[in-house]
């Protein structure tokens, strides 16, 4: 990252920022264990209900597992946007990224059938960390038993990782740039960025961005326990995911799928499309340190961080709220911490709100920085915070403000979304509320406040 002092620097990122094509969120569209939409898991993450239950659609003791609960959506959505025949051979996660985009398409006022954008300039980047590995799972057995002549010839376009993306593009005639991300839990925030960047570079003027993951099935979450990963809490599992908190044991894996419509600024105001919040600037980085463990001074997220801050041309004064990574691990939640005071510096970093959705849902892997995404669009819109459930036991290490155990009134103008996955993977995304200015003065007016 290029340093600058002073006036210099403020000429440079004034430069950039003002000549390069902006980039706004337009559409929302999740799907999770608490909602079959944004809103109602926006709604319910207010009020500060839980998606984590008992598993239901297998028999955790037919697998000696230790764990039986996760963040699982119980129901499997209909895809009348697919050739039903299509429909039957879809994996579950490109399922519940179709689900999303759909939502995101119509809260965008989208429609393929419209003349209100080109499809030429219109793509999809959808990640996923695991992609169909439930089918290979199913294959494996199946071949292994009956041999090859009883698989599925639609196998090997069902489990691989870009399949999520050629069903979204396909169901809604997305034929721009096209993309798949698979960065294990900082997929979905990668995305997003990755998605900007087609917008920014004039090589498309919406994109959809975000992320996809069916995750509670035995042999994703017997690895984690293997990796002693994922907590083995008995008991209510409304209280098993404990972000920050000092009997945190790891974390809940969860499914679900968050998708974003980002649009090039002046596109969507030319066509009167509703903005949420302006994606202003985006990290990345690695940690170079370990394929699980975190760095644990938080050095390497901590320079994702400066980098979105960068990007944006904000000063990491301005961030009023972070949604964290915060998995429910006790070396992760740690090193987001001095992350954070890292980045922000420590004064400011005690001074802001900060919340863990996966309290709320489970970490659903590829696609938690997309629904973690979406709740900081929403905190933007809402100017309030969802709370960090299971706040309850103080931990030294992680000594912030995260927002335990209900909402809060705050004015979010800037906020902060983090992602760090296994692989040392980081990933940052800076938002702004859209107020309808060009950015020198937006960031003006916010350094005077």
């Amino acid at each position: 990252m290029t340093q600058y002092t002073g006036n210099e620097r403020d000429i440079v990122v004034s430069q950039r920022v003002e000549n390069r094509r902006r980039v706004v969120v337009t559409g929302l569209g999740a799907y999770t264990s608490l909602g079959e939409t944004a809103q109602a898991t926006w709604q319910r993450a207010l009020a500060g209900e839980s998606g984590i239950s008992r598993i239901e659609h297998w028999d955790p003791a037919s697998y000696d597992l230790p764990v039986a609960i996760g963040g699982e959506i119980k129901s499997i959505p209909d895809l009348p946007w697919l050739d039903s025949r299509e429909a039957r051979n879809i994996a579950r996660f490109a399922r519940y990224a179709v689900v999303a985009a759909a939502e995101a398409m119509g809260d965008a006022c989208l429609s393929s059938g419209d003349a209100n954008y080109d499809s030429e300039r219109a793509g999809a980047i959808v990640g996923t960390a695991a992609g169909g590995m439930d089918v290979i799972a199913e294959t494996t057995r199946t071949f292994d038993a009956r041999g090859y002549r009883r698989i599925s010839p639609f196998f090997m376009v069902s489990f691989p990782h870009n399949m999520g993306t050629y069903h979204v593009a396909q169901a809604f005639r997305l034929l721009g740039p096209s993309s798949a991300v698979s960065t294990a839990c900082a997929t979905g925030a990668q995305a997003i960025a990755d998605g900007a960047e087609f917008i920014r570079r004039g090589q498309a003027d919406i994109m959809l961005a975000g992320g996809a993951e069916h995750a509670v099935f035995p042999l994703f979450i017997a690895s984690f326990v293997a990796q002693k990963a994922a907590t083995t809490r008995g008991g209510d599992p409304t209280h098993a995911s404990r972000p920050f908190d000092g009997e945190r044991e790891g974390f809940v894996v969860g499914d679900g799928a968050g998708i974003v419509v980002l649009e090039e600024l002046e596109h969507a105001r030319a066509r009167g499309a509703t903005i949420y919040a302006e994606l202003l600037g985006t990290g990345s980085s690695n940690d170079g340190y370990h394929p699980i463990a975190p760095e644990p001074e938080g050095r390497g997220a901590s320079f994702a961080i400066s980098m979105a801050l960068d990007d944006a041309g904000i000063a990491p004064e301005q961030v009023d709220y972070v949604n964290a990574h915060a998995a429910s691990t006790p070396l992760g939640d740690a090193a987001e911490t001095a992350a954070i005071k890292l980045a922000l510096g420590e004064e400011h970093a005690r001074r802001i709100p900060i919340s863990s959705t996966k309290s709320l849902i489970g970490h659903t892997m590829g696609a938690a920085g997309a629904i973690e995404a979406i709740m900081t669009v929403l905190s933007i819109r809402d100017n309030r915070v969802h709370p960090t459930l299971n706040q309850e036991t103080p931990d030294p290490a992680c000594d912030l403000d995260y927002v335990p155990n209900e909402s809060r009134p705050v004015e979010v103008n800037i906020a902060l979304k983090n992602s760090f996955g296994l692989g040392g993977q980081n990933a940052a995304l800076i938002f702004g509320k859209w107020m309808g200015r060009n950015p020198s003065g937006w960031r003006e007016g916010f350094r005077d406040r």
